[in-house]
């Protein structure tokens, strides 16, 4: 309701709150308190390729009232960047170094949802300037089918370029490192209630 009032969607207006309380980006992960979430709610495409896969919100309480909404949305924020995190480790352990990733688009395009994700994951996140990554997409293809770039790499280096990055925060290292566990416990918790039918 006061999102609607104030014109905005609500997992802004979410961030923005959360944002609002600290004086660090990296500190709304405490928001989240106790609070967990797998984000498998379509089941898992990577690293683990599992579509019976299911979500999982722990930490759930009686609370109705709005910072429980926020707590709720920071911990799924930062779940799906443990989520990526599980994939960088799955490509490291293929002998793919993942250093940067590139965020766009949807809730990518908040400074609080870029840094949680920088954090959770423990890799930089480079934003961009384009505010329709589907559709640079699409012009960049174009721009290489119809002979004006030599190719797609080519047509990237001309056509796009970095906003801002964001690094991960040291000093929640651990905190994320625990919260990272937690999550693969809980991942790893379900596929094995799932698979005994219990």
């Amino acid at each position: 309701m006061q999102a609607e009032e104030e014109g905005l969607p609500l997992p802004v207006y979410l961030a923005d709150l959360a944002m609002n309380k600290f004086d660090a980006l990296s500190d709304a992960v405490q928001c989240a308190r106790e609070m967990h979430v797998v984000p498998e709610f379509a089941g898992n495409r990577a690293p683990l390729a599992d579509p019976y896969a299911r979500a999982l919100i722990y930490g759930l309480d009686m609370d109705r009232d709005l910072d429980s909404l926020v707590a709720l949305y920071i911990a799924g924020v930062c779940s799906l960047g443990y989520g990526l995190r599980q994939i960088i480790d799955a490509q490291r352990d293929n002998g793919i170094e993942t250093r940067d990733i590139v965020i766009s688009g949807g809730a990518g395009q908040h400074p609080l949802v870029r840094q949680l994700i920088a954090d959770a994951c423990g890799c930089s996140v480079l934003a961009t300037k384009s505010e329709e990554p589907v559709l640079l997409g699409s012009a960049i293809l174009a721009a290489v089918a119809g002979g004006q770039r030599a190719s797609v790499t080519d047509a990237m280096q001309a056509m796009t370029a970095r906003e801002c990055e964001y690094s991960p925060n040291a000093a929640y290292t651990s905190l994320h490192r625990r919260r990272y566990q937690a999550f693969q416990l809980l991942q790893q918790t379900a596929k094995n209630i799932r698979e005994e039918r219990y």
